[in-house]
């Protein structure tokens, strides 16, 4: 069973999209870190899922970003939207179902979407050598 796969079936009984579990499988790939999504159903958004995950430094956003587009790509899927990519300290990519967003670190504590939708419910993706998060 694949990493994204245990984590999925330990954080939530409700199935995730087969795209954002293969996009979480591209981050991972480039060494994302903090790789999480929100589930934003029960709330008032516009798509159903939030992507969130970091780089260390600009060109590894773009790698980051690259790699999702790739993959997604690769079974038929295009983002509407992309956003950022010039410069890379947030890169945006809305695929309608979920959107990605893709930090450097420094922007992502900035902005702390998380933070800003505390409500949705949190669904953690560690990667290789990453520690899951304790129960709070």
């Amino acid at each position: 069973m694949a990493k994204s796969e245990r984590a999925r079936k330990r954080a939530t009984s409700r199935p995730l999209l087969p795209a954002l579990l293969r996009a979480v499988e591209a981050a991972h790939d480039k060494k994302a870190s903090g790789v999480v999504a929100l589930d934003l159903r029960k709330a008032s958004a516009f798509t159903d899922y939030f992507l969130v995950c970091s780089g260390r430094n600009v060109r590894q956003v773009k790698a980051i970003a690259d790699a999702i587009e790739e993959s997604l790509r690769a079974v038929g899927q295009r983002p509407s939207l992309v956003e950022g990519y010039a410069r890379a300290e947030w890169v945006l990519m809305d695929f309608f179902d979920f959107v990605v967003h893709v930090f450097t670190p420094d922007t992502r504590r900035f902005y702390a979407l998380e933070r800003l939708w505390g409500n949705a419910e949190r669904i953690e993706f560690p990667g290789p050598g990453e520690e899951p998060p304790s129960p709070e």
